[in-house]
């Protein structure tokens, strides 16, 4: 299990990597966009995210 775990958090990091690999500009310029954004739309934000991974990961495990 802990192996798995270890393989989704490298492979989050290879894509969390590519976006500031590829385009630094871009990836700068979003950051700052999402600075500007307030915090009760962030968590909203992160709580849709989440509830799309885990209902994927359950569709996929299915």
């Amino acid at each position: 299990m802990w192996d798995t775990l270890l393989r989704a958090l490298a492979l989050v990091m290879v894509i969390e990597g590519l976006m500031p690999l590829l385009a630094p500009d871009r990836w700068r310029l979003m950051l700052a966009r999402v600075a500007s954004v307030d915090s009760r739309s962030l968590r909203v934000f992160g709580a849709v995210l989440v509830g799309v991974g885990v209902l994927s990961l359950q569709l996929l495990r299915g």
